[in-house]
């Protein structure tokens, strides 16, 4: 939303991920105040309104994120999570394909 749109109001961002994510905008306020000190948002004043935009492409804010995560909850170990994930979610036949392809590719 802020990498497709950019620069945005705080209000615009919580107008748009409120009914999308069932948030309050007190806590998307919040998301916006983190992002920020984490240097994954900048803004700029323009009057009373700050303007939001993205510092980082989102692939890049995704890997960054998905690492710490990973780091956090499965100690950084990717098999881990994977097996998790896989255990706990139903698969199609052509998701089920793509991972094991994905495998065999990791295996050349």
């Amino acid at each position: 939303m802020v990498w497709e749109r950019a620069p945005r109001t705080a209000q615009e961002i919580v107008d748009e991920l409120g009914p999308r994510r069932d948030w309050s905008p007190r806590t998307i306020r919040t998301l916006i105040a983190r992002l920020t000190r984490k240097g994954a948002l900048r803004f700029r004043r323009l009057g009373k309104r700050y303007l939001y935009f993205a510092v980082a492409g989102r692939e890049q804010c995704v890997s960054r994120e998905s690492r710490s995560f990973l780091d956090r909850v499965f100690g950084g170990v990717p098999a881990g999570m994977l097996v998790h994930l896989i255990k706990q979610t139903k698969l199609s036949r052509e998701e089920i394909a793509q991972l094991k392809a994905l495998l065999d590719e990791k295996e050349e």
